[in-house]
């Protein structure tokens, strides 16, 4: 490759020497110009400074450059998305496996608990029954105790003839009084008594009154006895949900 380039010395003006003993001559008036041959010097190894390719060549280079970058986004999008596809693969076996398990398990369980199907089944009854028990004990009243706790309150030498007792039952609620001046009742104790001597009216109130579940009590009749040996006494006692003996409520909390 060659290059020619402006020589240095351009423009530069030179003056003539003068001979031996003469005097330089001025220099006046412009100069003729030089040829711009000698103007310029011929370097050998240069960069080339002319194209002499087609158009075409560049933009097929161009294309080719812009598809080889398309395939490489091609390739990259194909690599992330079986990069994906391979995790998600992997997680659904894993979700396989562990459902697999699961089943087995649960299956497991199942075959465990038949063989205790009779316990179960008997449990479940017995708890049926014990709720059955409470339901219909909830409205029991021990008699036995309520009697004994009257007769304890009652003055020496009464003794107790008769007894008629009406209480509330676990379907149907007991009946109240139209009287607005009686108390709330789930029971009725009435006794006939026979005392050698006259009672005492409100003593025998004042005393049953510490009767547990007691509401009210009043005295029906008071009578001579017809054998002549001393008086008949009827008295009615009222209780309330106080007087429940809990006795299955009581098994329950223990259980």
């Amino acid at each position: 490759m060659t290059e020619t380039i402006e020589n240095p010395t351009k423009n530069r003006r030179r003056v003539p020497k003068a001979g031996r003993g003469a005097a330089a001559a001025p220099v006046s008036g412009p100069q003729p110009a030089r040829s711009r041959r000698n103007d310029r010097v011929l370097v050998i190894g240069g960069a080339p400074r002319v194209d002499l390719l087609p158009p075409e060549v560049h933009a097929n280079r161009r294309q080719r450059a812009t598809g080889r970058r398309a395939w490489a986004g091609v390739v990259v999008v194909a690599v992330g998305v079986g990069l994906v596809a391979g995790w998600a693969t992997t997680e659904r076996m894993s979700a396989e496996q562990d459902l697999v398990a699961a089943q087995s398990e649960t299956t497991t369980l199942l075959q465990q608990q038949g063989q205790y199907r009779d316990v179960r089944t008997t449990e479940a009854e017995s708890a049926l029954l014990g709720a059955a028990q409470q339901v219909g004990g909830s409205t029991e009243v021990d008699w036995s105790a309520t009697l004994q706790a009257v007769r304890a309150k009652l003055p020496a030498g009464v003794q107790i003839t008769g007894v008629t007792v009406d209480s509330a039952s676990a379907t149907e609620a007991y009946a109240q009084s139209d009287d607005p001046l009686q108390g709330q009742r789930i029971a009725t104790l009435t006794f006939d008594a026979k005392s050698a001597a006259l009672p005492s009216i409100p003593d025998w109130l004042a005393a049953v009154g510490t009767v547990p579940g007691f509401v009210d009590a009043n005295a029906n009749s008071v009578a001579l006895a017809d054998d002549g040996s001393g008086y008949a006494v009827n008295m009615t006692i009222h209780l309330d949900e106080k007087a429940f003996d809990g006795k299955y409520a009581d098994d329950a909390k223990k259980g």
